[in-house]
């Protein structure tokens, strides 16, 4: 791809981004859980391709993880915003790797915090990336394009990354699947009682264990690095 339809393309997302800024977002997606109950197949499939591209455009995914509990309910809602959440990571992934590369890194590269997550996955590559997806550390959207500039697997990124957000996906389609009608969406991403609690706790754990991973690569780099100097 040229480098023009590259500059489109990231164009392209930062006008999506000002969008979910500027737009009622929030009630387009309340209005597509309520058109998704009882439309089948087809609604299925537009619910994920929502998904999908609502996650490489950097809105936010868990309205709609809200949004599949509340239109099918704990157990479907799970089947169905699982995969798309898992796809539309995946999307962004290898956007990030193929024409999205040089956008990402120039977005990513002057964080330490990024370069610190890099050398971990560089020992660690399952670990790291299920660790990180359980962990707020770094925002969902966000992490999907700063690990694309990592070496890890298409397939641990994938595997690690759908087992990572399986405990917060879970409990926001429960809390969808709740909801008296689809207005009441955004007032159900506020609770969660116990099980809330539980996945901050498990949130935190995750990212000291990151946190723990990453000081070991860097120091295990910068050993190597002194040592080939020497």
């Amino acid at each position: 791809m040229s480098k023009a339809r590259i500059a489109l393309f990231a164009l392209a997302l930062a006008l999506l981004a000002l969008a979910a800024y500027f737009l009622p977002i929030a009630h387009w997606t309340t209005t597509l859980a309520e058109r998704a109950r009882g439309t089948g197949v087809l609604g299925v499939a537009i619910f994920v391709l929502a998904y999908v591209g609502a996650t490489v455009a950097f809105l936010p995914g868990s309205l709609l993880t809200l949004a599949a509990g509340f239109a099918y309910g704990p157990f479907w809602g799970l089947a169905v915003a699982s995969p798309a959440s898992v796809a539309g990571a995946t999307a962004a992934f290898l956007l990030g790797r193929t024409y999205l590369r040089g956008w990402a890194h120039r977005k990513t590269a002057d964080s330490p915090r990024m370069r610190a997550i890099w050398r971990a996955v560089e020992r660690e590559q399952f670990k790291v990336v299920f660790l990180l997806r359980l962990s707020p550390l770094v925002p969902f959207n966000v992490l999907n394009y700063a690990l694309s500039l990592s070496n890890v697997r298409v397939g641990t990124f994938v595997v690690a990354s759908a087992l990572g957000m399986l405990p917060g996906t879970v409990l926001y389609v429960y809390l969808g699947s709740l909801a008296p009608t689809a207005a009441q969406l955004t007032v159900a991403a506020q609770g969660g009682g116990t099980g809330r609690t539980l996945l901050y706790v498990a949130g935190l754990a995750a990212t000291i264990a990151v946190v723990v991973i990453a000081s070991r690569a860097a120091r295990r780099a910068l050993r190597a690095e002194l040592e080939r100097a020497a």
